[in-house]
């Protein structure tokens, strides 16, 4: 099975504003089974147990929150992060339009498809969690909802959404201010089954950028969340290897049900750690950090950092001039 179209392709992944920020995740989540693989209602109540962690799962009126729901909370530790990251206060509130969402986590805009969204904020916040996972180095028992509250704001008429707002709970928000999250791939969007995404999730939290790391196949059944059969998982699992597209990984499964994963050979491209500014664009941003009261030194460090780790992930910009001037452009002025 391919990956879903890339339905908004003039996004520049190297200039920064709200609807490209680098989509981060947080740890906890990655690790332990928080979200629903089902496709339809899942109103299962839930309770998992990993050493010394509970983690209990009580669904809202709409059924568990899914995967595919987990995007809204992946933009919004995103914006947030690089909030952070701009030297801003962070808070635990983040306003958007459904638009910037829509085209930062790869959807379809308008109608419907907003609808859906505001169904997944329902699933996020009327689920209940009770947990003693740690976030931020703090353990202790919670019961809480992912986000605290959210929705749409209307205009005036009721014709049109003005923007959205979602209030994300203190459980996650000390995993932000802990920086307990990572990068992950863009077309991590693009996947179309849940459990792909989910697997995704845990080569990404456990192999990294490590040439191997293995897991029974039992024991990743219990990590993803899934309740099929164990012989229908072992037979969605060599589906997914079959179609080998999930971002950055490649996985394979041994005649003793041993799993193991890698990651792929990045292009050349990809890992060059030498990002060069062509001559024009340099003197674009010149002008441009004066115009706007800005240390040019500090523009060219800050874009490079962005763009040679986004370099690292298979990301590495076409044409590193019009991005870093568009780079300069977006700043605030400070005059």
């Amino acid at each position: 099975m391919s990956l879903l179209p890339e339905r908004h392709p003039n996004l520049d992944f190297f200039v920064l504003d709200i609807a490209d920020a680098v989509p981060k995740d947080d740890l906890a989540s990655m690790e332990h089974p928080l979200f629903s693989l089902a496709t339809k209602p899942d109103m299962r109540h839930l309770e998992y147990r990993h050493g010394d962690s509970v983690l209990k799962i009580r669904p809202s009126p709409l059924g568990l929150p899914t995967i595919f729901d987990k995007d809204i909370l992946i933009f919004v530790i995103s914006q947030l992060i690089a909030r952070k990251n701009r030297g801003g206060d962070i808070g635990d509130t983040v306003r958007f339009s459904m638009r910037e969402m829509c085209v930062a986590i790869n959807r379809p805009i308008g109608g419907d498809h907003y609808k859906r969204i505001a169904n997944a904020i329902d699933r996020l916040q009327g689920t209940q969690f009770v947990t003693n996972v740690q976030t931020g180095k703090q353990t202790e028992r919670r019961t809480f909802s992912m986000i605290d509250e959210g929705g749409m704001v209307k205009n005036e008429d009721f014709t049109r959404n003005d923007f959205c707002e979602i209030r994300i709970s203190k459980w996650l928000l000390r995993a932000i201010e802990a920086n307990e999250v990572v990068s992950i791939s863009r077309d991590y969007f693009r996947l179309r089954r849940p459990l792909e995404r989910r697997l995704y999730e845990i080569a990404r939290k456990h192999c990294g950028n490590r040439a191997k790391w293995h897991i029974g196949l039992a024991k990743l059944q219990l990590k993803t969340g899934s309740n099929a059969p164990i012989k229908r998982f072992r037979h969605n699992l060599r589906e997914i290897i079959k179609s080998d597209v999930t971002p950055f990984y490649r996985f394979e499964l041994d005649a003793n049900d041993l799993v193991i994963v890698r990651p792929r050979t990045a292009p050349a491209k990809a890992v060059s750690a030498d990002i060069k500014i062509p001559e024009w664009a340099e003197d674009k941003a010149r002008k441009i950090a004066i115009d706007k009261g800005w240390d040019y030194r500090v523009l060219l460090n800050n874009w490079q950092d962005f763009a040679k780790a986004e370099a690292a992930r298979g990301n590495a910009p076409d044409n590193a001039g019009a991005a870093f001037v568009g780079y300069c452009n977006k700043q605030e002025n400070l005059r």
